[in-house]
């Protein structure tokens, strides 16, 4: 063999001292749990699940670093060290001058909603997110969505198919009036994309769109690293750029960023706002104060703000993100080799199935994503979560909402799974793909008001 062919793998940039047990369960113990959770894979109870790529959000491996600041907390009620540490770490990696912490990214969302939306408003975004939308729909909005038509393409190999379409947004300006842009709100890398970045190119553009207009943009930072990996790997210029200037470049262009910390920031709780706007400092400190605590803990515990703190240093190192987007990688390449439809290119956070071609003899209606999920944590106990037509949830009018995109997403936990867990997640989705002509769709039988993929309860079709 030369030396030229010699291929070099890689390995996670960390080594395991301590784990955690999981149960291994039967096929008809799964049976039974599924069908008690009304094959909603968010009711299953975690000590059922085999394999959890659920969600990312909360359930990352803390490293020793974090885990001794913990012992560190200062659990004052007013002042506490450990928020002085964290603000001056949001300021030193994010560049935004005023931060509010909060428990986790849903609170600072709904008060960012409260403080900048009037009724009557609009907020073009860069595709939906479920929890986002709602609180903006809530505070009176009405969501649009601007991001560019690749994204609703899941074969699109567009490298930035988070950007957003600049003529949608403008077009949407003129149509309703700046005025009536509360402000725009742009995600990265984009969720219910599959994991989609954007460009840092398109950001300077609709940065520079939104000023003309005098419209504030806002940001989803939550997982802004993955964001930032996808630039400096795909976007001419950034490539001897480190993740920490790419991130601050990124937070340079928004007035603002609501933050969801248990992703990025590789902890079990917490989110935060921060901002450049005094203003809105001063509102979401006051509200914060309602809502979630005061303003130096905003419902977290001294040593979350701690973890938080030390997250922020880890987060942006390259070999932290680039081996977890490594894992999405290996994990879509396996899966490529048994033909499973999947959404192109694979993201930073999770790989998404394409339900709608695993089981096109299933319409819409009946639910394909929430049936697959449901077949993949029977045949392994591996499990992962609905994005279509279940988490699109219902119009103004009480319909349905149809989404090009009907997914299901498989998200990897920070530090937590081995290539093992990923093999066997492969193999058990490429059985079910074998299986797929079996499968029938199923029919929901109790629907929650707000957020239905949460908690709705559906029976299989006989």
């Amino acid at each position: 063999m030369s030396k030229q062919s010699l291929k070099h793998s890689w390995a996670e940039p960390y080594k395991i001292k301590m784990v955690e047990p999981i149960k291994v369960t039967t096929r008809e113990y799964r049976e039974k749990c599924a069908k008690e959770a009304g094959y909603n894979t968010f009711l299953l109870k975690s000590e059922d699940v085999y394999i959890d790529l659920l969600t990312d959000s909360g359930t990352n491996a803390m490293s020793d670093y974090q885990w001794a600041g913990l012992m560190m907390g200062d659990e004052a009620y007013a002042g506490s060290r450990n928020f002085y540490y964290l603000w001056d770490n949001v300021k030193k990696f994010y560049g935004l001058p005023y931060f509010v912490p909060t428990h986790q990214g849903r609170a600072a969302e709904h008060m960012i909603s409260k403080i900048m939306i009037k009724p009557g408003d609009y907020v073009p975004g860069n595709m939906y997110f479920t929890t986002t939308r709602l609180h903006q729909e809530l505070a009176g909005a009405t969501f649009v969505d601007v991001i560019i038509d690749e994204a609703h393409d899941p074969r699109s190999m567009h490298p930035f198919k988070g950007n957003i379409d600049l003529k949608k947004l403008e077009d949407l300006i003129k149509k309703v009036g700046a005025n009536k842009i509360a402000y725009v709100s742009m995600a990265g890398p984009v969720n219910m994309a599959g994991g989609q970045p954007f460009s840092m190119a398109n950001l300077q553009d609709v940065y520079e769109l939104t000023k003309k207009y005098k419209i504030k943009l806002w940001f989803d930072g939550t997982r802004a690293t993955e964001n930032a990996y996808f630039i400096k790997m795909r976007e001419k210029g950034y490539a001897d750029k480190t993740i920490a200037q790419i991130l601050k470049e990124i937070c340079s262009y928004f007035d603002g960023m609501w933050v969801s910390a248990k992703k990025d920031l590789m902890v079990n709780i917490g989110g935060f706002i921060a901002t450049r706007n005094k203003k809105v400092f001063e509102e979401a400190r006051n509200l914060v104060v309602v809502y979630e605590g005061l303003h130096t803990y905003g419902g977290l515990a001294g040593r979350d703000l701690e973890a938080m703190a030390r997250g922020l240093e880890e987060m942006v190192k390259f070999e932290n993100i680039s081996s977890r987007i490594g894992q999405i990688e290996y994990f879509g390449k396996q899966l490529e080799k048994y033909y499973v439809p999947l959404v192109y290119p694979f993201g930073g956070h999770a790989i998404f199935l394409d339900a709608k071609q695993f089981l096109p003899h299933v319409k819409q209606d009946f639910f394909p994503a929430q049936t697959l999920s449901a077949e993949i944590y029977v045949d392994s106990g591996v499990r992962g979560m609905e994005r279509g037509i279940v988490s699109a949830g219902r119009d103004s009018e009480g319909k349905n909402r149809y989404p090009k995109l009907e997914l299901v997403r498989l998200t990897f936990p920070r530090r937590v799974y081995t290539q093992s867990h990923i093999d066997v997640a492969v193999e058990s989705i490429a059985q079910v793909f074998e299986d797929r002509k079996k499968i029938k769709g199923m029919k929901m039988i109790y629907e929650p008001k707000y957020l239905r993929f949460f908690q709705a309860r559906f029976e299989k079709i006989k």
